[in-house]
């Protein structure tokens, strides 16, 4: 029960106008850690995402939280009571302009102030597309460092939810991870979301963070009650196995895993690693793992078609081709809008990942 896969403990140091870090790595950091997790607090995922948001503007006085709703708790509640807690000047409603809501995040941030931004739903972040990719994302490149916007942190819940349609349930991580730049994160439980958040708000780089709203209330675990971190750019190996690896992230890991669990029965070990960050991501684990495994299966509920499990199967190629035993498998969305009857056929079930498990492994 290391840091690595818990985080580290914040220190928040006032008064110089930096962005906190720990650099402890302490033994007996650990052990606190330790003893704070044992003590933690059962959370879903939005209580944890609440958590942290409080955390954030609890400890640092230039961190703003704004969006549609946000001020009343926001549609699926992540923001409930910050503004009665730290006030509607801290905590406010914007206009129904994701544009202007980024932009605004840009120009704050670029102030020095950390500029937490709320986008409904990941469908709506497109109007705001140019804002995130031609103006946060190039922001310090083209002032050669000497302004940035890196206090930028741009939240939305993504992916499927059992019933939300075309408009409501895409799941648009790979357009961002086109974007030098910015980087791209994604949870998959309650403790990974508060550690993550709160690293990517305090993280000198605009972020884009994408919250499974399919996990919202369903995902529930013990969460640390005091202020933590978790490295980004950092992969996480769940499960460990010698046939094949698995790598995923998001609300699809709880699929993968089940996945795993049966290929188990069947006498196949599988590795599974959670990547968390997308951009820019841990290609060193994934490599040092199809190296052992000799096998890849990638699965996102993104259509498969230009998701980014093309670019991780063509990095892994390029450095293990020697040692794969069989083609990379993607298990992914079709290529198709995202249905709303037809749910279920579109996403990538346990059925699916199991049967590219077996024909991998038997290839």
């Amino acid at each position: 029960m290391g840091l690595r896969r818990f985080g580290r403990l914040v220190k928040w140091v006032g008064g110089n106008g930096r962005r906190p870090f720990s650099t402890s790595s302490s033994s007996s950091c650990d052990e606190m850690m330790v003893q704070q997790i044992a003590s933690g607090k059962s959370l879903n995922l939005y209580s944890a995402i609440n958590q942290a948001l409080h955390i954030a503007l609890e400890t640092d006085p230039r961190t703003y939280v704004f969006g549609e709703d946000v001020s009343f708790g926001g549609v699926f509640r992540c923001t409930t009571g910050l503004a009665d807690r730290f006030g509607k000047q801290r905590v406010f409603n914007t206009p129904l302009c994701e544009q202007g809501i980024v932009g605004f995040g840009i120009g704050l941030a670029a102030m020095g102030n950390r500029a937490v931004a709320e986008i409904q739903f990941a469908d709506y972040i497109f109007p705001a597309f140019d804002q995130i990719v031609n103006e946060a994302a190039k922001f310090r490149y083209r002032s050669g460092n000497q302004f940035n916007c890196g206090g930028l942190t741009i939240r939305s819940p993504y992916g499927a939810v059992g019933h939300g349609g075309h408009y409501h349930s895409q799941s648009p991580e790979a357009f961002f991870c086109h974007a030098p730049g910015i980087k791209v994160v994604i949870p998959r439980s309650p403790r990974q979301a508060k550690g993550l958040l709160l690293s990517c708000i305090r993280d000198p780089n605009p972020v884009v963070f994408f919250e499974p709203k399919w996990l919202y209330r369903l995902s529930v675990e013990e969460v640390p009650e005091h202020d933590y971190m978790l490295p980004l750019s950092e992969a996480e190996i769940i499960r460990e196995g010698n046939d094949i690896t698995l790598v995923g992230w998001g609300a699809q890991l709880s699929i993968m895993e089940q996945a795993c669990k049966d290929a188990e029965k069947d006498g196949i070990s599988c590795e599974l690693i959670d990547l968390r960050t997308l951009l820019p991501w841990d290609k060193d684990t994934v490599e040092a793992s199809v190296r052992k495994t000799g096998r890849l299966l990638i699965s996102h509920e993104a259509p498969v078609t230009g998701g980014f499990g093309a670019e991780i199967s063509a990095s892994i190629v390029e450095r293990c081709f020697l040692r794969l035993e069989a083609p990379v498998a993607r298990v992914c969305g079709l290529d198709t809008p995202f249905p709303l009857v037809f749910e279920p056929f579109y996403m990538p079930n346990k059925n699916k990942i199991l049967d590219a498990i077996k024909s991998t492994v038997n290839y």
